[in-house]
């Protein structure tokens, strides 16, 4: 039997100085501690000792030469945490603030996330902490170049197939590609995210953003409401971002704030139109990290140094980065009238926050659910690029609305609590957990 907190205890000392990684461990054993205790299998089988250690963890010198003919260096890293559901699946994150810590937390909920899906994907999670900011396009090239050149040994298409993340868009896939293929001598779906011409797939860029909203429209028909006429705060500007903005508002919802490092802006038109979104874009692709060039194009207003939270909103979508709702937000958010949280971002609420939405009965989802939409279409890219074929638009936006719909499905058998309120975090980490274990306990590991 478990105690969890003798647990993590013992965890937090295997792996000092990982509170992401810590925290997204105690927040999944939180919902399935007892599940555990219950199941003299899992019991039996040390399945939390296994499931929390990572299959392998690489970390590698990554060496570039800028435009200015000086070395640099930075460290890559990959984190193959689990594939008793298949090869390991997860993405590549480029930005200053990745550690390994943050990728083994990425790569943990990665694991259930993938689960969720119902496709045949392990979790894994990788990356630098490059940053793009400030790098000329060729100095991203030799990047990714000398990236490669050390992960190429760690991956294949049936062993471990990365994906985009921060700071890790077509682009950039396409480098990291060309590069395997220049060392590989091969065509195969090693990558997940490649532009349309060698092999990727329709909707890629858009799918998480996509997927978070297909999620919501289930969490509201759930509770006999609709998308229609929705107030909406996102944080970010990104391709999530981008993505939620252009389903919401085919939903008939108005987006109303992006934000970024420097602060957000309130677009009470709307977030609504190809020119808004097609300059969300060119932001992104100009490695610009601020948004107050927004404000500036589209005569809205710019708050400085602060967060969107604070706006009064039906819904909630952080779409930026890992802890950008805490708790104080969270008050904000419920004191402004907020009806539905949805965590696009991964771990993009604080404990403390998500606690406080569960208590006054607000329907919260995880981005282990909400988010898994770029993933689900990563792994129907790959069944593509197995196939040797290429689905329409239609096709794999028709089967990312079933999976999210599945997803959903999964979310309400595991999480419906006595008064009837669904506790979408428990739900989605009991459905991906059993899944997982249970394919542990098969394989005899």
């Amino acid at each position: 039997m478990y105690d969890l907190e003798s647990f993590i205890k013992e965890l937090e000392a295997k792996n000092p100085s990982q509170p992401e990684f810590i925290e997204s461990v105690r927040e999944v054993l939180s919902s399935v501690i007892d599940v555990v205790n219950e199941n003299p299998v899992y019991l039996k089988n040390k399945i939390l000792e296994r499931i929390t250690e990572p299959d392998r963890v690489f970390s590698f010198k990554v060496e570039w030469e800028n435009d200015d003919k000086e070395i640099c260096v930075n460290k890559g890293y990959r984190v193959q945490f689990n594939n008793a559901l298949g090869p390991y699946k997860g993405g590549l994150r480029f930005h200053s603030s990745v550690t390994l810590g943050t990728l083994k937390f990425l790569g943990f909920e990665q694991i259930f996330k993938n689960s969720l899906t119902g496709l045949p994907m392990g979790g894994g999670k990788g990356g630098s902490d490059f940053s793009a900011r400030g790098k000329s396009d060729s100095e991203i090239l030799r990047f990714c170049r000398s990236f490669m050149t050390e992960l190429q040994k760690y991956i294949g298409p049936e062993t471990d197939v990365p994906a985009g993340d921060i700071g890790v868009g077509a682009r950039e896939i396409g480098y990291l590609y060309g590069q395997y293929k220049r060392l590989r001598s091969e065509n195969t779906g090693v990558l997940t995210g490649k532009p349309l011409e060698f092999g990727g797939s329709l909707i890629r860029p858009e799918a998480t953003g996509y997927g978070s909203m297909y999620f919501a429209y289930n969490m509201l028909k759930e509770r006999g409401d609709s998308m229609e006429g929705k107030r909406i705060a996102l944080s970010g500007f990104g391709n999530v971002a981008w993505g939620a903005a252009v389903k919401a508002s085919e939903m008939g919802a108005k987006v109303v704030t992006l934000s970024g490092p420097d602060g957000y802006i309130i677009d009470e038109e709307g977030v609504n139109t190809q020119e808004k979104w097609a300059y969300m874009l060119y932001l992104r692709n100009t490695n610009n990290d601020v948004i107050e060039p927004y404000a500036k194009r589209f005569n809205c207003t710019f708050v400085k140094n602060r967060k969107p939270w604070e706006v009064p909103v039906d819904m909630a979508f952080p779409c930026a980065i890992q802890n950008e709702l805490d708790l104080k937000d969270a008050k904000e958010l419920i004191a402004n009238g907020v009806k539905y949280v949805v965590e696009t971002s991964n771990m993009g609420l604080t404990r403390e926050a998500f606690n406080a939405f569960i208590e006054e009965r607000i329907p919260t989802a995880p981005g282990k659910a909400a988010n898994a939409g770029g993933v689900a279409v990563s792994g129907l890219e790959m069944s593509q690029n197995a196939m040797h074929l290429k689905w329409s638009k239609e096709e794999v936006d028709s089967k990312l609305k079933a999976i999210m719909e599945g997803i959903h499905h999964s979310c309400l058998e595991e999480g419906r609590e006595d008064d009837g309120y669904v506790n979408y975090q428990k739900g989605a980490n009991i459905a991906g957990f059993k899944k997982v274990a249970d394919a542990m306990c098969l394989l005899g590991y």
